[in-house]
């Protein structure tokens, strides 16, 4: 069985919404590993009630960005990690574990990527007035949001949504997309062709 590592930052809502994927076997692999930049994340207290297995790595504590993930990665080997999932990890990912983890890094953005891109997507689409956003999962690559996409759907923006109401259907559509785009890709239905995703 597969090993998957969550990386987040924050409240941890989708790392909530895998692990009861992963326990209901919608998603057939081990949540092995939480990895956690911030100690007062509340994602860290999910990960515990989950009883799985969080670390803390703080980026203060190292001296250089590479220090830091060389430290991860030394940590994902031990635990046989084969998966990352980013679920609100709000650092950006840097040449260390982008090749160490080549195709085997994957993110959420509460956006339809390529539009919206950065760490406030939901927000900018509504402030632009559009009357479509969405969820994209898709590939990490040095490309800021611009990797390969693997699904994406379409949240509708009506005249009566705040931007609190549109923030709740955007994740509502996100903690069932991504455990979908993970099953997808550990089942090996969907493989990378240079840029272009293809689901069989």
């Amino acid at each position: 069985m597969k090993n998957i590592a969550v990386f987040a930052s924050g409240n941890g809502t989708n790392f909530s919404a895998i692990a009861r994927a992963v326990k209901n076997g919608r998603i057939k692999a081990n949540l092995a590993l939480l990895v956690c930049d911030q100690p007062d994340a509340f994602v860290i207290k999910r990960a515990k009630a989950a009883k799985v297995k969080a670390v803390l790595i703080k980026r203060e504590d190292f001296s250089s960005n590479c220090d830091f993930e060389l430290k991860i990665i030394e940590i994902l080997k031990e635990n046989k990690i084969d998966l990352i999932v980013l679920a609100g990890f709000m650092r950006i990912i840097g040449k260390e574990l982008l090749e160490t983890y080549k195709n085997r890094i994957i993110n959420i953005h509460p956006a339809l990527l390529p539009s919206f891109k950065g760490a406030h997507g939901i927000k900018d689409a509504f402030n632009y007035g559009v009357k479509v956003t969405g969820v994209t999962v898709h590939f990490v690559t040095n490309d800021l949001d611009g990797g390969p996409v693997i699904l994406q759907e379409p949240v509708p923006i009506t005249n009566k949504d705040t931007l609190k109401s549109l923030e709740e259907k955007i994740h509502k559509v996100e903690h069932e997309l991504y455990p979908q785009a993970i099953s997808l890709i550990l089942r090996g239905k969907m493989k990378l062709k240079g840029r272009k995703v293809i689901i069989q």
